[in-house]
């Protein structure tokens, strides 16, 4: 019963392991890397939720957990993900440089030039906003109160994606332009914390009638992602916001 018990939590512990190594590898500029433990610790992050309630163990312990990893993974990872690019659509130099013994003096250099970069760093603490607010907020059990911070870190680490694999000029020039990411910054902080109600990927059962919404945003989302690659994730993402005020518009009629 204690292994049962606390299988969920370790599950969660992955998450938080899988976004410790992703800032690692963010903050050195390995951004494929970073998306691919992302994506692992996102993984894990659904997992355990779904595993504590097949396990019916869910717990208090469990719920803070959950937020204190997700704080990493999805919150973390993409402010520095954001700040790295603002650095490079800038051409902002690191804000300080280290000598190679490790309790040297830091060496400042560049900070004059730009602040912009620490911009991205908002996503994080809007991220940290919505954790907080999740946790007390008893009503969003079978949907979420503004944009998950999973589904934001995603939107996020995809954009060196598709600046690595599919190497398309447009969208290369729009991705490191300062003023798309400072829009893109400021609409993700919005929509972390934004009252707008989206549905949740929690199946009660498998039935296409309770499920319509579920089973057409799966599909949708596995179509654009063989067209698209990588540049479906902001496409799905947007689709996902206005497939569920479709359905509460037409719950509501």
């Amino acid at each position: 019963m204690t292994i049962k018990k606390h299988l969920p939590n370790l599950v969660t512990l992955l998450n938080l392991f899988c976004g410790s190594v992703a800032v690692i590898f963010a903050v050195h500029n390995n951004f494929i890397a970073a998306a691919l433990f992302v994506f692992l610790g996102v993984f894990f992050d659904f997992f355990d939720g779904l595993l504590a309630r097949k396990l019916n163990v869910q717990s208090p312990l469990g719920v803070q957990l959950d937020s204190l990893a997700d704080m990493v993974t999805s919150g973390l990872v993409p402010g520095i993900v954001m700040f790295k690019l603002m650095s490079i659509a800038v051409d902002t130099p690191l804000f300080f440089n280290a000598t190679d013994e490790w309790n040297s003096e830091l060496h400042w250099s560049g900070i004059g030039d730009s602040w912009l970069p620490l911009l991205g760093l908002l996503i994080t603490l809007a991220s940290a906003y919505r954790l907080a607010k999740f946790n007390i907020d008893e009503d969003q059990q079978s949907y979420f109160k503004g944009l998950p911070t999973p589904a934001n870190a995603l939107l996020i680490i995809s954009l060196p994606l598709i600046m690595e694999f599919q190497n398309n000029d447009l969208m290369n020039s729009m991705i490191l332009n300062k003023w798309v990411l400072i829009v893109l910054t400021l609409v993700s902080c919005y929509l972390l914390n934004s009252n707008i109600k989206l549905f949740a990927l929690k199946f009660k059962d498998w039935s296409f009638k309770n499920n319509a919404v579920r089973y057409v945003f799966i599909i949708l989302t596995l179509v654009l992602i063989v067209l698209l690659q990588f540049a479906a994730i902001p496409v799905v993402i947007l689709f996902y916001i206005l497939l569920s005020l479709l359905s509460k518009s037409l719950i509501s009629k």
